[in-house]
Parts: C-alpha cells; structure tokens; sequence
C-alpha cells in the first residue's frame, strides 16, 4: 500500500512536486535508493521481484505504482513492479506506453500508474481498475493529486486528509520558496487514523484502521 500527493504544473518554481510513502512488509527484501546498472535509472528497488515503486531516469522521465486494494488477486500474475522501469527504459511518450500496457493490463493484479515527462509536460495516469467511465488511460490534468490505492483522486479520508495539509503548506508560502524537507515530515510522517464507520471496510476492521493512516507505523503500539 502506499500514497502520494504530488502537484503538477501549477506553482511558478515547481514544474513537478511529489511526496510519496511506500508501505510494503518488513520481511519484503527491498535495495534503498541507487542509480542503477548503466547509470540511468535512480530508484529504490524490490529485490524480490526486481521491479520498483518509484524511479526516474536521466533524461528527466519518471514513473511510480500503488497496488489497487482488493480482496481478489490473480495467481501468477505479472509483476506490477516492472511497469515503471519498462516505461524508464523505453523511449515511447508516457501515452503511447499507457496505451501498450492496456493491451495486457488484465494479466495484472490491480494497479494505478502514474507516467511522467517533464521534459515534454506530459502526466499520465493508467488503471486496469477504471471506474464506471471505463477509461483505463487519462492525461492528467494541472493542479494538485492524491493517489493511493483507489483511483486517482478517490475521495478516501486519508487522501482528503494529504490534499487538505498540502494546500495549506502552500497557502501559507504562496508562490515563494516551499521547505520541501520539513514538508515531508510534515505531510508524509502524518500518524492519524479514522473512524472504523467511515472506512471503505475492505479487508479486516483492525487492518483497515491500520491502513487509514497516511504513515502506517506497525512497529508502534497501537
């Protein structure tokens, strides 16, 4: 499970701002952030399946992944985790790679992509989970995003909750200097948890609260 807040095109110093947590289990063997073989790609890494969850690339490309929260998954399923480095080391537009993966998206547990280039102000978002509209690939749009593990904006608490604390960091500095450092302890270190009622009560009611956190923190007494 994870959860980024990223802005998009929007503020004067910014092309692209984005925060985001990773949460995986601690027995998952992972390698911290390093350029990778041949010096193009700089990424944290899953040593297990050898993929990523966020990574970008020399020439000013980048990509990150969160899983789709379902109870269903599909046995021997392709790993979502390569999605992002396959786009890295290709050299199609983040909408020509979208629309490639579309093709085998079904063979996928459930995912949401998010493709960028900075260079040629192009964002991406693709989901093999769309809603009711049934668009798998969208250009994403100016402004500011939330993505966690329901389709992009969805308007889950903890969502709402990152929207809300980033729109006041920035409020509060308009369009000067922003102290992205302290922002992340800030918005990303935020331990707050929600109502069991109002949860989309997908798994377990104690995993859901756990869940509800934007820093889910299993290693602190609850």
């Amino acid at each position: 499970m994870c959860i980024a807040v990223f802005m998009w095109e929007t503020h004067p110093l910014y092309p692209f701002i984005l925060f985001l947590n990773r949460d995986e289990y601690h027995n998952r063997p992972t390698e911290p952030l390093i350029w990778w073989e041949g010096g193009e790609i700089l990424g944290g890494r899953d040593a297990q399946a050898g993929g990523t969850w966020l990574a970008s690339s020399r020439d000013g490309r980048l990509a990150f992944i969160t899983n789709f929260r379902e109870l269903q998954s599909i046995p021997q399923a392709k790993s979502r985790g390569n999605l992002p480095v396959d786009f890295l080391q290709s050299k199609k537009k983040p909408i020509e790679f979208a629309e490639e993966v579309v093709k085998e998206a079904d063979q996928y547990n459930g995912f949401n992509l998010i493709l960028v280039d900075v260079r040629s102000k192009s964002m991406v978002y693709l989901t093999n989970r769309p809603e009711k509209t049934g668009n798998f690939v969208t250009q994403v749009s100016p402004g500011i995003h939330v993505l966690s593990n329901a389709n992009l904006d969805s308007p889950w608490l903890k969502a709402q909750r990152l929207d809300h604390n980033f729109k006041e960091v920035l409020a509060r500095y308009g369009k000067d200097e922003l102290p992205l450092k302290e922002m992340v302890g800030q918005l990303m270190m935020d331990t707050t948890k929600d109502d069991l009622s109002l949860l989309p009560h997908i798994y377990s009611p104690e995993t859901d609260y756990d869940l509800s956190a934007i820093y889910i923190d299993t290693t602190r007494p609850q």
